[in-house]
């Protein structure tokens, strides 16, 4: 798969890393020299021009690319990269980093943006998650906002201790995509049976995950 990355700073750096190793092709793009590292990531091909200029896509190809990841440091050019990229060249999935949260909202299919990913929301996620036991956590939004990942670990008091996943019946537009037992990662079966501590990985939308609280965790 191509990718492109707007922003070849350490953020976008580390993601073409990651991305090559799991056999991605990756095209890094910044308008600042200083930025072009390229004995860091020597892998991937490298653009020296502006992600939002009509022009450096142009160069870039970007037709040719699957993904388009607005990775710089200023929200109001990964806004601006995400939009072209979605409308002048049809990328099927953007995905936007949020470098401030009170930007948070712009994020969306209007400008283009499939998946936003904002690092202080993620933090504060993973903070919950450490310390949140019976709580629903989101973990991650998905598809602009219309589903989420989020997280929910049994405590003791659970009454769905001892019964199997085909016993529950979840809120329809809720999934169970895994248990977490002991560092383990269970993929859901129908005979799996809950147990106190089971970290629970949902895919729901905002309106099921409401209800889904209830499914397993009684007032």
């Amino acid at each position: 798969m191509r990718i492109a990355i707007a922003g070849a700073g350490n953020a976008g750096r580390a993601i073409a890393r990651e991305l090559i190793e799991n056999g991605h092709q990756v095209l890094l793009i910044d308008k600042n020299p200083k930025s072009l590292k390229m004995e860091s990531v020597p892998s991937a091909e490298w653009l020296l021009a502006d992600a939002c200029e009509i022009s450096s896509l142009d160069k870039a190809k970007l037709d040719t690319c699957q993904v388009m990841v607005a990775a710089t440091g200023d929200d109001k050019v990964n806004l601006v990269a995400s939009l072209l990229a979605k409308t002048e060249y049809g990328v099927p999935r953007v995905v936007a980093r949020v470098n401030h949260p009170k930007n948070e909202w712009l994020f969306d299919s209007s400008w283009g943006v499939d998946v936003a990913v904002s690092t202080p929301r993620i933090i504060a996620a993973l903070v919950e998650e450490a310390v949140s036991v019976g709580d629903i956590v989101r973990l991650f939004s998905l598809k602009a906002g219309e589903a989420s990942l989020v997280e929910l670990t049994l405590p003791d008091n659970s009454s769905c201790l001892g019964k199997s996943v085909e016993e529950i019946s979840l809120p329809q537009d809720a999934s169970l995509a895994a248990i977490i037992r002991d560092g383990h990662v269970i993929t859901p079966a129908d005979h799996d049976v809950f147990a106190a501590g089971d970290e629970l990985i949902f895919v729901t939308t905002a309106e099921a995950e409401v209800s889904l609280k209830a499914c397993f965790i009684k007032d």
